[in-house]
This record gives C-alpha cells, sequence and structure tokens, in this order.
C-alpha cells in the first residue's frame, strides 16, 4: 500500500513539473494571418468623418420633391451630377460637407429647401504604400488615414528609406499630382501640413 502512494505521489510531482513548463498546457490559437487581420481592420466608415471617394453609392432625396431623389454613383473623376444644379464635386468631403453644397446651390431653384444625403455603400480606402517600408503594398481602411499613418500600417519605413524624400501619387481628373512627405520633419512636429489626409486610391512612394 505504501509503495502505491509513493508511485501515485511521484506521478503526481512529474505532472506538476510538466504544467510548469508548459507541456501540459493546451495549445494557444494562433495568431491571425494578415488575410484575417486586414478583414477585421475593414470596419464600416465612421460617416461623420469619412471622406468621399469614387464608386460610393449615394441616396439624395430633396422634401416635398420626390422627382429630386436620385441614386448616383460618384463618378471616378470625383463627380456627381444632380438635377439643377449640375455638376457637384463628391470626392473628398464628407457627407454632411456634400449636403450643405447640395443645399446651398438648390436653394436658387428650391424655395425652403431639405436635403438629406445618404451613403448607401461604400468602397472604402483603399491606399497603397510601396517602396522601403516594412510590409508595402494594398490597405483597406474605414476612415481617414495620414501619409505618416498609411507608413505605420506597412510597418514603418526600413534603414535604408530616403525617409526625408517620401512623396504621394494622386490622379485629380485623369492627371497625376505629386505631394512631398518629409518623414524626419514630421515626426519632430515639423511641416505638419505636408502629413496630409490620403484620398481613396494615394499611392506613397518611400525611396
Amino acid at each position: 500500500m505504501m509503495k502505491t502512494c509513493n508511485k501515485a505521489i511521484a506521478w503526481c510531482v512529474v505532472l506538476l513539473g510538466m504544467v510548469a513548463l508548459g507541456g501540459c498546457v493546451p495549445p494557444q490559437p494562433s495568431p491571425l494571418t494578415e488575410a484575417q487581420a486586414a478583414a477585421a481592420a475593414a470596419t464600416p466608415p465612421d460617416v461623420d468623418s469619412y471622406l468621399l471617394g469614387p464608386e460610393d453609392a449615394l441616396e439624395i432625396s430633396v422634401w416635398k420633391e420626390p422627382e429630386l431623389t436620385k441614386q448616383m454613383v460618384v463618378r471616378p473623376d470625383g463627380m456627381i451630377s444632380y438635377p439643377l444644379i449640375g455638376e457637384v464635386k463628391a470626392a473628398g468631403h464628407t457627407v454632411k460637407q456634400l449636403q450643405e453644397e447640395i443645399l446651398k446651390r438648390l436653394q436658387k431653384f428650391v424655395t425652403d429647401v431639405n436635403v438629406t444625403v445618404i451613403l448607401l455603400k461604400t468602397q472604402f480606402y483603399k491606399i497603397y504604400v510601396t517602396g522601403k517600408v516594412n510590409k508595402p503594398g494594398e490597405f483597406l481602411v474605414g476612415k481617414p488615414t495620414s501619409v505618416m499613418q498609411a507608413i505605420s500600417l506597412a510597418g514603418g519605413v526600413t534603414p535604408f528609406a530616403w525617409s526625408g524624400s517620401i512623396i504621394v501619387l494622386r490622379k485629380v481628373g485623369g492627371k497625376e499630382e505629386v505631394f512631398p512627405f518629409n518623414y524626419n520633419k514630421v515626426a519632430k512636429g515639423r511641416n505638419l501640413e505636408e502629413n496630409r489626409i490620403l484620398m481613396p486610391g494615394d499611392v506613397v512612394v518611400v525611396p
């Protein structure tokens, strides 16, 4: 009987030692893959701060004016076409800003006008970071994102990057615009105007 008890105690000591060393700890869940992390990050945007972009779907309506209720998609040039007022720039504006612009322009044609703009469908922000960053690629973001934030999403610059000569490429109306970004100065709180909010389709190039 004593030998059996001793064996039982010995086995308990061994099992406790294995637990202490992690040998009996259940396997932990594997970390999220990059694809899963990206999907988790692509949360619906905050409508109050979301800047409209190409392919976003909208519904615009005017109280007591059913013929002015229209559903439309923002064109690749960032514009929409609306009755009475013609071409209106939507890209780069929030829903509220677009609503205010349409209201202002409709006041010339409609008495006591009351405009409502609803964001029906969004393509989110699709931005790109390329060059000497740790994780270059395409990124989907659900809210306005600055250049510095985009570089952070890409894992930061590498030790060999010319971080003082970064540029942002943007296509506007078929033409390509180039904006400089000096990472070194912005990181020190200088040239903060260069840390602009990116538009859908913008490319951050880190040489």
